[in-house]
Parts: C-alpha cells; sequence; structure tokens
C-alpha cells in the first residue's frame, strides 16, 4: 500500500509539471485570405504575424498564405472546417457560409458615406460577433474593404443598360443570385477565382467591386467603363477557429486580438486614400468615368427598395436586416453613441 501511495503521488508531482509545458505548446495558425500579395491588406498581415511571434516568445506562429492561394473564400471557409487552415480573411460574403447575417452591413446603397457606414459597423459588429462565435469562430478584426462601383466593358449610363450586362454574381450564394435577378439583371454565376479570366474571354462584361482590387486585377484594361455611384460597401472579417483560439493562454489572447485590431484600424484609415489613388491611376490607364445624372441616380434609388424585399429574410436574416437599417438611421439622426 505505501508503495503504491508512492507511485501516485509521484504520478500526480509528473502530471502536474508536465500541465504548464502543455500548456505552451506552441500554436501553429494556418491563415488564408486572397488579399493581393504584397497589398496594403497582406503587407498589415505579416507585420501581424511577426508582433504575435514577438508577443507569444514564439509560441504562436501565424503563416500567411495570399493572393488566393489557398482557393476563393468559400474554399478556404470549407478547409477551415476540415483543420487545413485554422483562419481566414473574407468578405461578408464569402462569410454567409459560417452566418448570413454580417452580409447585412453590406446591403446596395444602404449608407450615403464612409461616416455614416463605420458608425452602423461600430453599432452591429457586437451582435455580429456572438452570433460567429455561437457558429465557433472568433471575430480577430473587422475591416473596410472598400466601396463598390459597377465596371463594364462599355458604356452603361442608366440602370437598364447595366441591366443588359453579363453581371459577375458570387458562387456559393445562390440568393444573392437570385436577388441580382430580382432586380432584372442577368447575373452568371462565378468563382471570385475565375472572375479575370471570364472578362478576358467576354463570359461576363460588368461587375460590382471595390476599385482597389479591379486595379490589382488589372481589370480596368477590359472593363474600361466605371459607373461612378458608390454602390455598396464590402466589409472585409478575419475569423479563426475558435478552440484553436481558445488553444492560446488566456493572458496572451488580449493582447494577439488588440494587433489585429490596431492593424485593422491603420488600414481603414487608408482605403479612402487607396480608392482615390485606385481611380486616379485606372484613368491615367484609360478608364472611363461615367457619372449618373440625377434622374439616374434616383432611378437606382428606387429600384432598391425593390430588391429589400427580396434580400430581407432571403439573403440575410430579417432581424439582420432590420437591424442595420435602424442602425443607419440612427447614425443619420446623430443618436450613435
Amino acid at each position: 500500500m505505501k508503495k503504491q501511495g508512492l507511485f501516485s503521488l509521484l504520478s500526480l508531482l509528473w502530471f502536474a509539471s508536465a500541465s504548464p509545458a502543455a500548456a505552451q505548446e506552441k500554436v501553429t495558425i494556418k491563415f488564408g485570405t486572397r488579399a493581393p500579395v504584397n497589398s496594403a491588406w497582406h503587407n498589415s498581415l505579416k507585420g501581424a504575424a511577426q508582433k504575435w511571434a514577438e508577443i507569444s516568445s514564439g509560441k504562436v506562429d501565424l503563416k500567411i498564405f495570399a493572393g488566393g492561394t489557398m482557393g476563393d473564400e468559400g474554399e478556404m471557409i470549407k478547409k477551415m472546417k476540415l483543420g487545413q487552415l485554422q483562419a481566414v480573411g473574407v468578405s461578408t460574403i464569402g462569410l454567409h457560409v459560417i452566418a448570413p447575417d454580417p452580409q447585412a452591413l453590406d446591403i446596395p446603397l444602404l449608407v450615403n458615406n464612409r461616416e455614416e457606414y463605420r458608425c452602423m459597423l461600430s453599432k452591429m459588429t457586437p451582435k455580429f460577433e456572438k452570433i460567429l462565435a455561437d457558429k465557433g469562430v472568433v471575430v480577430l478584426a473587422w475591416g473596410e474593404i472598400g466601396f463598390t462601383r459597377f465596371f463594364s466593358t462599355q458604356q452603361r449610363e442608366t440602370l437598364a443598360k447595366m441591366k443588359s450586362s453579363k453581371m459577375f454574381s458570387w458562387e456559393g450564394d445562390p440568393d444573392s443570385v437570385k436577388a441580382w435577378t430580382t432586380a432584372g439583371f442577368k447575373p452568371v454565376v462565378l468563382s471570385s477565382a475565375d472572375l479575370v479570366p471570364s472578362l478576358q474571354t467576354g463570359k461576363i462584361d460588368a461587375l460590382c467591386y471595390p476599385p482597389v482590387l479591379v486595379l490589382a486585377g488589372n481589370m480596368h484594361n477590359k472593363a474600361k467603363f466605371m459607373f461612378d455611384l458608390p454602390y455598396s460597401s464590402l466589409t472585409g472579417v478575419t475569423v479563426v477557429q475558435k478552440d484553436v483560439w481558445e488553444r492560446i493562454p488566456a493572458d496572451l489572447r488580449p493582447k494577439l486580438l488588440e494587433v489585429f485590431r490596431a492593424a485593422s484600424r491603420e488600414i481603414d484609415n487608408e482605403v479612402l486614400k487607396m480608392d482615390e489613388g485606385s481611380i486616379k491611376k485606372m484613368k491615367e490607364q484609360g478608364l472611363t468615368t461615367v457619372t449618373p445624372t440625377d434622374d439616374a441616380k434616383r432611378e437606382w434609388y428606387r429600384a432598391m427598395e425593390e430588391v429589400y424585399k427580396t434580400i430581407r429574410g432571403s439573403v440575410v436574416p430579417a432581424q439582420a436586416f432590420d437591424d442595420v437599417r435602424t442602425a443607419v438611421k440612427q447614425c443619420r439622426d446623430g443618436k450613435a453613441k
């Protein structure tokens, strides 16, 4: 009995001494993103990875796979679910595979300017983070990718002419395709990885995309006309699997989280400059800006009120849709706190 008691005591001491080491084992997080290589977003991620290594003394290794090397947004999220990736940086469009609610942030013609957008974003993201946490992912940061505009291979200065185009539509989001169709467009469903070659071959002849990404993909060489009406915001979000995040020591998590949020704030402050700079550069390379008349703008806004009936409860849950519109109204009325 004494030997057995001594053995149990030694075993207990061994496990107790081993536990801290186990808790401090290295955590490797493979992070996929379609952000262009060496873009502002990619460089920001590389900086965040370096800071994570420093803060954790090398115990947290963030490996960045940029430029779509891990596939389009839907493919990256599938790989995250399979454990091939542990984190991704995607738009709310890709994120809908996990939860559709955040797509409400980017409802077309929802906000009038960036101030309204950022105000609305600050009000809504805590709610959406809770929804995503319940789905098993932790939000590291939200970020503004930019306001989308219509780019086309020919001049289309009215809604009717834009509806006649072969419009790019994201693969894997059938409800959004339904919304495009309801609005009278002719969506062509493609993986985002096929966007550029499809534009070159004429499979599509129009797209709604942020100028900075159009420039990065040299899409303006084919889609030479930009309809100068900011259509919708495009929000980016970085998420990590909750079970992987919780393998990181609890005292480190707030510090690592702040690295991402600080980096996102820096990028957000540059987005307007990047948008304007991208448009200026594309104009220098032959892009033609098509400025809508006041009547054309009113036609777009009237059309969107009909589209909203399809979006609400289909593309995004009705509650999320209503909450976001309420948040925008509060921001517009100056009631945001």
